[in-house]
């Protein structure tokens, strides 16, 4: 990310919180037995739609292992069930991809086996060689008659000149900025602090990407490599550390919803006539459910889906995490989790590209410290990740920070992973990252210098506008 373009976006960022300050949003009170549902028949969905309960139970009994308490699965998927109306999805192969090399290689082959369309939705979208690479294969994709779709956030590409994206348009790929800066160019109401945090690739609707990635050349090295001293000076060389997940499968329709849904929300072009919804038979294991939020909801469900797994949560809650801003509600469910014996441990950043939200997030550890949460930072690295795996049986990927920022005010978008075998590699990593880290103890964090307290204090005052 260049200088100027990080300028200009704690420019905007600061005049954000200051309009943020004239209208707050609210996020809603999740009842502890949402469970009460779980009498039902969970209902899952297939490629050639709902499943019989017999199907679905020759589904679930796919997971049985002896190793495992299969009641917990089953809970989860209740609660899952319960909390929101998007369907379990079974049939699907997924992916874990570790930072932006493995990412953006997985991606380019996607890309490159592309025969109708290509839907990509991003928060940003750098003029870097990142950048280019992406945009040039693109363009040849679109060059050879599969139609893409592009839609990028106003404030995310403020760095980015206009010009980057014209030979984009002249190939003929539809582009689309989404919720524009300069309200002379708004679509529907100007809401500037609106933002679309999503990072969503949809490859002919038979493959998609969601997590923290976006398009830049910060993520061109992989962070769990050793640096050379010179490196290590240099805080432009530290590598990011960040999260993917690739589906192919069924769920892969309920991602391509949510893109056209905001495509038409924001008034972009008519989408050319395409093979969207193809059908697409059982590729793997995987129950995934596609879950994504929008300011004008009523609520955050992925908000809701978080507390709600965190309640019912029996062993273990390990959250990975870049922008840790946690709301009252949030801290009380974390606290409450280790009172019932659970293992709670977060792995939070060490270094940041905001340090308002690093010390806003400090702002929180005495308290959770306090409440037997263990915390860990994050060395040699930038954590960007946002993931999260509870009792073994029930993961998340996305691009949803545990912040304000994220649940009321921006578009964010994750995938819910249900199931033993996926949570062992979730639990592989985590601990992959734990190893990478520093434990913040209660004792050391009670001692820390006067000024950091300061920054943490000013800092936590504008925890729910960063």
């Amino acid at each position: 990310m260049t200088a100027t373009a990080r300028l200009n976006r704690l420019r905007l960022c600061a005049a954000v919180a200051v309009m943020a300050l004239a209208g707050c949003g609210s996020l809603p009170r999740i009842v502890p037995d949402m469970d009460t549902q779980s009498a039902k028949a969970i209902q899952i969905k297939g490629g050639r739609g709902i499943l019989t309960p017999e199907q679905s139970k020759a589904v679930l009994d796919k997971f049985k292992d002896s190793k495992q308490d299969n009641l917990i699965l089953e809970k989860h998927l209740a609660v899952e069930q319960a909390i929101t109306g998007s369907p379990l999805v079974a049939g699907n192969k997924v992916s874990l991809l570790i930072d932006g090399p493995a990412t953006y290689a997985s991606m380019f082959a996607a890309i490159r086996e592309a025969r109708d369309h290509i839907n990509m939705e991003t928060y940003i979208f750098e003029d870097d060689d990142a950048g280019k690479q992406f945009a040039d294969l693109l363009i040849d994709r679109q060059k050879h008659g599969v139609q893409v779709n592009l839609m990028y956030d106003s404030v995310g590409t403020l760095g980015t000149p206009r010009e980057f994206f014209q030979p984009l348009i002249d190939a003929g790929i539809q582009v689309l900025e989404f919720n524009p800066v300069n309200p002379a160019q708004a679509r529907k109401g100007w809401e500037v602090n609106q933002r679309d945090h999503r990072k969503l690739l949809i490859v002919d609707g038979k493959t998609a990407f969601v997590g923290g990635i976006n398009i830049s050349s910060v993520y061109s090295s992989g962070s769990f490599r050793k640096r050379k001293p010179k490196e290590e000076d240099n805080p432009n060389k530290v590598p990011w550390r960040d999260t993917q997940v690739r589906m192919d499968g069924p769920v892969v329709a309920e991602f391509q919803k949510m893109f056209i849904d905001t495509w038409q929300k924001q008034h972009g072009p008519e989408l050319a006539k395409k093979n969207y919804y193809p059908k697409i038979d059982n590729k793997g294991p995987e129950i995934v459910r596609g879950i994504g939020s929008a300011p004008e909801d009523p609520y955050s469900v992925i908000y809701a889906t978080f507390i709600s797994a965190i309640q019912h949560a029996e062993s273990k809650v390990y959250l990975t995490n870049a922008y840790f801003i946690p709301d009252p509600q949030l801290r009380e469910a974390l606290k409450d989790a280790v009172k019932r014996g659970v293992d709670v441990r977060l792995v939070l950043p060490s270094k940041s590209d905001s340090a308002l939200v690093l010390n806003a997030s400090r702002s929180f550890y005495t308290e959770l410290l306090e409440g037997g949460v263990r915390i860990y930072e994050r060395q040699d690295a930038l954590l960007h990740s946002k993931t999260a795996i509870i009792d073994g049986v029930w993961s998340t990927i996305g691009s949803t920070n545990l912040d304000w920022r994220s649940f009321i005010y921006n578009q964010e978008i994750n995938a819910v992973i249900l199931g033993p075998q996926f949570g062992v590699q979730m639990q592989a990593m985590f601990e992959r990252d734990l190893d990478a880290s520093k434990e913040i103890t209660l004792d050391a964090w009670k001692h820390r210098p006067l000024g950091d307290r300061l920054k943490e204090f000013g800092a936590g005052l504008w925890a729910r506008w960063l």
